[in-house]
């Protein structure tokens, strides 16, 4: 657990206890046809002649009051995209189609056109339709100039072709892909470390970073569903994982088969610099890091101990720098 997240003001002992109280609802609520349920990285429901649909839903956190302070809208719906359709294409399903919904103290048209206008970038980016949304004004309750963002993907899938630990085994190695930054997890300790406390402004442009802290801030969260998807349909990945929040630990262990664990190779790949600065202004642990970021690796895919090459070969083609970073284990844990 992240004390320096706590004291931030999150706990994310209280959010995993919430997730296995409402995984005990959902299964009173259920159909024949759900493989998949509460709990992995998207649910899956049963179409019929071999496939399954995919379906993940997420928002962008506090990373939203950011982009609300620096006057930046437009970037924004990058990360919501990303947020979910990465997680649908863990299980190996191309995502098909987004739909986003955006809540708003007061409709202020062009800012309303300016965060979609993310969305439907993120879209792009992650090869699925914007099929459509919901723009909620919610006066009194919502102030105004604030907002909040949300959204959920859908995929397809063949179950022939599925990713996760039916196909994962010891020796396995894990092959990690470059994050473009803090991606859209843990800002409430990013805004309090380093603006509340800390006094930098937005604006600040720090020499560690080579550039301002809302540049950095507000980098969109990298979108990894089309080289995962054509790894995928190529037979060259077992299962893929999207540290979100949680990092490593959290998120690793979701495709593992009982019995096996993993060990990462921490130092194996070069963690940005936002990291430390983070990390010097909350006082936090290395524990605590690992267990509320994603330290620079925002993927990590399950290869073959043989394909591995390639895979780092493929990704780094496609401009992203990808590095071994660990392996399957016979022993849990």
């Amino acid at each position: 657990m992240s004390e320096a997240y706590r004291r931030a003001g999150v706990d994310l002992e209280a959010g995993s206890k919430a997730v296995a109280l409402i995984r005990d609802l959902a299964r009173y609520a259920t159909r024949a046809e759900v493989v998949e349920g509460v709990g992995g990285f998207a649910g899956l429901f049963r179409i019929g002649e071999g496939r399954l649909l995919a379906a993940a839903t997420d928002g962008v956190g506090t990373k939203v009051e950011v982009a609300r302070m620096a006057g930046r809208l437009n970037t924004i719906g990058i990360d919501l995209v990303a947020m979910c359709a990465d997680d649908v294409v863990c299980t190996g399903a191309e995502p098909l189609f987004f739909l986003d919904y955006l809540a708003v103290g007061r409709v202020v048209p062009e800012e309303v056109a300016s965060i979609v206008e993310g969305v439907a970038e993120g879209c792009r980016r992650a090869r699925c339709a914007l099929l459509g949304g919901e723009t909620a004004e919610h006066p009194g309750v919502t102030s105004p100039g604030r907002f909040d963002l949300a959204g959920f993907c859908v995929g397809v899938v063949e179950e022939s072709q599925m990713l996760g630990p039916s196909r994962v085994g010891a020796g396995d190695v894990l092959v990690g892909l470059k994050s473009s930054g803090l991606h859209s997890n843990g800002y409430s300790l990013v805004r309090r470390a380093l603006i509340e406390e800390s006094a930098y402004e937005l604006t600040d442009v720090l020499p560690r970073l080579g550039r301002s802290l809302a540049d950095e801030l507000l980098e969109p969260t990298a979108i990894y569903t089309p080289l995962v998807l054509d790894l995928a349909r190529e037979g060259l990945v077992n299962a893929a994982v999207h540290i979100t929040g949680g990092g490593f630990d959290e998120n690793v262990p979701r495709v593992l088969p009982e019995g096996l664990g993993a060990e990462i190779e921490w130092g194996s790949w070069p963690v940005p610099p936002i990291f430390d600065l983070v990390q010097e202004a909350a006082g936090a642990s290395e524990l605590d890091m690992r267990a509320t970021f994603n330290m620079g690796i925002g993927m990590v895919l399950v290869v073959a101990p043989h394909l591995a090459a390639e895979v780092e070969s493929r990704a780094r083609a496609t401009g992203v720098p990808a590095f071994v970073v660990g392996r399957v284990r016979a022993q849990a844990g």
